[in-house]
Order: structure tokens, then sequence, then C-alpha cells
């Protein structure tokens, strides 16, 4: 199943997670670092939802008490 979610407090815009039987199959983020993001889609690929979650929920990038990769922590949490 498809998800999309809107980050807040970050650069990215939106972030797209195909999700199956708790396994992520795509994840795409607009926006943001671009080839950072293309990194962390890549790496969390296969991953089970909650393992990804665990690495990287509560990432803070420059004092923002958010960042990028704790975005998608978030959107995860909200489907999981």
């Amino acid at each position: 199943m498809e998800y999309r979610f809107t980050p807040q407090g970050v650069c990215s815009t939106q972030i797209i997670a195909e999700v199956e039987e708790g396994i992520i199959k795509k994840l795409t983020v607009e926006n943001g670092c671009h080839g950072n993001l293309q990194g962390i889609a890549k790496l969390v690929e296969g991953m089970k939802v909650e393992d990804v979650i665990k690495k990287i929920e509560g990432i803070n990038c420059r004092g923002r008490g958010t960042s990028c990769p704790d975005q998608i922590a978030k959107m995860l949490k909200s489907i999981k």
C-alpha cells in the first residue's frame, strides 16, 4: 500500500512509502538534501518498518528538534 506524509519542520515537502506486510518496498522523499535522502531510501528498502523506526527516530538536524529521517520515522509510526 502507498502512504503519503507531509513532513513538518524540515526542508523535504513530501514522503511517499510503499509498505507491504510491514516491509518497506520503496521510499521517496521530495526536496531536502537529495543525495542523502536517496541514500537513506535505498538503505531502508527491504527493511521492517519497526527496525527503521528504531534506527532513525529522534535524529535532530541543526537544532530543529527533528530531521528528514525523524520525519520518515514519524510517518512510519503513523501507518504501523
